[in-house]
């Protein structure tokens, strides 16, 4: 990643703590969001994916 100034760099910080507390399953929680996103599972549907950092960090999730 190559970050021009001080808000890039900001920027890529963000992303990267969103994905890590919003999006990524943690291991040392049982494979868990550290902040879980409240309703109900989703079983069917098609699968989208989120990028953040240009493609770097994937989130993949169901199409409500």
């Amino acid at each position: 990643m190559i970050l021009f100034g001080e808000d890039s760099l900001r920027n890529g910080i963000r992303q990267f703590l969103d994905h890590n507390h919003l999006e990524r399953n943690h291991q040392g929680l049982e494979n868990r969001l550290i902040i879980p996103i409240e309703g109900t599972v989703n079983t069917e549907g098609t699968i989208e994916r989120r990028e953040r950092l240009g493609g770097l960090l994937n989130y993949y999730y169901r199409a409500a």
